[in-house]
């Protein structure tokens, strides 16, 4: 990768090595945080090295950079004395389901403990939001007492956007709301459908709804959620149709008179993703008590206003009345409320908004801001650092 102007940020003396360790390199948030982390701290000079396991030997790091999983950092600690930077997504011990039979919560018990213990053997302990800094300070207040959290925000490659202005919208004079999200229960996608159905139908008649979001077929929620999904449609009263692993716009048949809701089961190119959140006139991000929410930075850097709820992330990232807007999500009618108030707003107004949001994300979170931030945390004295991928 060529270096970008941020390497004049660093002479050759203080270019670093960085060993990155990361459990699994899937395809989710996490990931996509540490590989944008690995690419800011690349941009800025340093060399950065993602390896497995096995390959520690030889490279000498000044630093191991460990995300999600902290059970190996005192064994780490112990074998190479070298500084550990650890990222915490969120607690595991809170994101483990069915915790209710006591056989359970006594199986988990030394993992938690576990969990907390291990975590302590980190030099630096940074978290995705100041919501998940709020949820670690509670759930764990020991560890908080001894080690100081640092927020460092996940981040968008802010260079691979294009210009917005200028493109052509390939469904002309249709004004339509977007839902990005995956077919789970968690994300709360009823609550666009009931802000949508509870519009007056004069307001409504001039507008569409697309859900769209990952589906696996193999997944028995993503199955069964769309089905509740399409179900609690018609009991709103609104048409609807469903389209399975669109790809292109002509795919996604949006008119005026095509059905109310537009279910989008796996939009399968980045393509379409980009040109439904380029075009939709507002994106409403329902989850709530969401850990970060990388889906509203992505509206916001394509000029598109969010409508999002008040906790959680969101709250770090949309800017109430600038960039967006946060509501309860217990308020249905509140979310109606900025609904029908985006609807009746002129061209200007909307695309005033979408420019403070282009420009927030810019400014506060793209992989430059990432990596200053990451090698600031990281400390002085930083020659090596690896990411590795057990």
């Amino acid at each position: 990768m060529t270096p970008s102007d941020d390497t004049k940020y660093t002479n050759e003396a203080s270019k670093k090595t960085i060993v990155f360790l990361h459990p699994d390199l899937g395809i989710g948030g996490a990931e996509r945080l540490v590989v944008d982390a690995a690419v800011g701290l690349q941009q800025r000079g340093h060399r950065v090295i993602a390896v497995l396991t096995g390959e520690l030997r030889g490279l000498k790091p000044d630093v191991f950079f460990v995300d999600q999983l902290s059970a190996g950092l005192p064994l780490l600690k112990l074998l190479t004395g070298k500084p550990i930077f650890f990222y915490c997504h969120f607690p595991d011990l809170l994101l483990v389901q069915n915790r209710r039979s006591l056989l359970k919560r006594l199986y988990r018990l030394p993992f938690d403990k576990w969990e907390e213990w291990s975590m302590g053997w980190a030099d630096t302990i940074a978290v995705n939001s100041g919501f998940t800094a709020g949820v670690v300070g509670q759930t764990w207040p020991r560890l908080v007492r001894q080690k100081k959290l640092e927020v460092v925000y996940p981040c968008i490659d802010t260079a691979s956007i294009p210009a917005s202005e200028g493109e052509e919208n390939p469904w002309p004079g249709v004004k339509f709301l977007l839902s990005l999200n995956r077919f789970e229960r968690k994300k709360n996608v009823a609550l666009a459908l009931r802000a949508f159905a509870a519009l007056s139908p004069d307001v409504r008649k001039n507008a569409k709804l697309v859900i769209a979001g990952g589906y696996d077929p193999r997944v028995r929620e993503n199955v069964a959620h769309h089905e509740e999904l399409a179900t609690l449609a018609t009991e709103l009263g609104l048409s609807h149709t469903t389209v399975y692993r669109p790809s292109t716009p002509t795919d996604v048949p949006l008119s005026s008179i095509s059905p109310d809701v537009l279910f989008l089961c796996s939009v399968s190119t980045d393509k379409l993703k980009d040109l439904l959140l380029r075009h939709s006139l507002l994106l409403l991000y329902t989850p709530s008590n969401e850990h970060f929410g990388i889906v509203p930075l992505e509206s916001m850097l394509r000029r598109t206003p969010v409508l999002a709820c008040n906790d959680g992330g969101p709250t770090e990232t949309v800017v109430d009345g600038e960039t967006g807007w946060l509501r309860d999500a217990g308020d249905v009618r509140a979310w109606r409320g900025v609904v029908e108030s985006v609807l009746g707003m002129s061209e200007s107004e909307v695309k005033g908004m979408g420019r403070r949001g282009e420009e927030r994300v810019r400014e506060r979170f793209g992989r430059g801001v990432l990596g200053s931030l990451s090698a600031s945390s990281l400390g002085p004295g930083l020659r090596r650092l690896v990411v590795i991928f057990p």
